[in-house]
């Protein structure tokens, strides 16, 4: 998820009570929230679990049990110095250590909870196991969530500012976002199981099921079965359609292993891949090699040259006889 939606759902707790429990409440469950994204940072570490985005810092170890005590003594440090400086305090609160060590951990468990719901996908165990979980309830920037919790919080603040129970539309906006992601993997598995029900559909090896920006109710379902990869799109309201033939993901062909070790962004992006796919094309001894995820490969991004931010291209010797 986008980091507004972290920051978003944790506010919504807040108001509905939570930063009240001490000094400095709101800021341990934000913070919090995001402090699992510190990885973009690391990406050329010689750690691979760090250096992996969503992988040691989005799992049990790194995102839930290293980083929120962390969190927890900047803000009893930040707090200290305040106090020695005489710092007058709005909130009135005082700090409570236990409850602020609680709520660091609990916007800590928000970020990997919600990163799940996405087919972008995290490393839960990680550094033990590199592999991806996913439940692919939310579109990784979903405005209806932010209108949901946009909403809860507004109301809950104006409430506020006349004297009124503040904490009642930020608990029914934290409720209904609840149920809209329990909506949202009921039709995920609908999706699924008409694909995996209705013949010629095949039985995947790996199966996505992609949300449709805005469209919460469309699934765009990508799979691969013994080296194809297909795409059929699904909704309530109409049919499961095969998008295009499955086409083979090209991923045994000798020039793609070359290419696999070209550089280091590609090594890097073969260590989050979970849908490799490759396009090959010879011009005499050369090969290039186009990869992407085919859970992505639709993409376009209007600002990138070339479209797709997931997409890699590298030419290397096609090792045929006669080229050196």
């Amino acid at each position: 998820m986008d980091n507004l939606t972290h920051s978003l759902v944790c506010w919504a707790l807040g108001e509905a009570g939570l930063k009240g429990k001490s000094r400095k409440g709101l800021a341990a469950l934000v913070l919090g929230a995001n402090m699992p994204d510190l990885d973009v940072f690391f990406g050329h570490s010689c750690w691979v679990p760090l250096a992996t985005h969503r992988g040691f810092t989005h799992s049990l170890v790194g995102g839930m049990v290293v980083m929120p005590p962390l969190l927890f003594a900047l803000l009893w440090l930040l707090d200290r110095w305040q106090v020695r400086r005489g710092t007058t305090f709005r909130s009135g609160l005082e700090l409570r250590p236990g409850w602020l060590l609680a709520l660091c951990f609990i916007g800590a468990l928000t970020h990997p909870l919600l990163d799940w719901q996405t087919s972008y996908a995290i490393q839960l165990f990680s550094p033990f196991s590199d592999h991806w979980f996913h439940a692919e309830s939310l579109f990784i920037i979903d405005v209806w969530l932010w209108c949901v919790l946009g909403t809860g919080i507004f109301l809950s603040r104006r409430r506020a500012g006349r004297g009124e129970n503040r904490q009642a539309p930020a608990r029914a906006a934290l409720v209904l976002g609840l149920v809209y992601i329990l909506g949202n993997q009921l039709l995920t598995y609908s999706a699924k199981e008409a694909l995996r029900t209705n013949p010629p559909y095949p039985r995947p090896e790996i199966l996505f099921a992609q949300f449709e920006p805005v469209r919460f109710w469309e699934r765009g379902l990508v799979w691969r079965e013994e080296g194809r990869i297909g795409f059929a799109r699904w909704s309530p309201f109409f049919p499961l359609e095969q998008v295009a033939a499955p086409a083979a993901d090209n991923m045994e062909d000798p020039a793609v292993r070359r290419a696999l070790d070209a550089t280091p962004q590609i090594r890097r992006f073969i260590r989050w891949s979970v849908m490799p796919m490759a396009q090959v094309t010879r011009a005499g001894c050369v090969a290039r090699v186009e990869l992407n995820d085919a859970r992505f490969a639709s993409i376009r991004v209007p600002w990138r040259g070339d479209g797709n931010p997931f997409r890699h291209v590298v030419q290397v010797a096609t090792g045929e006889a006669g080229c050196r």
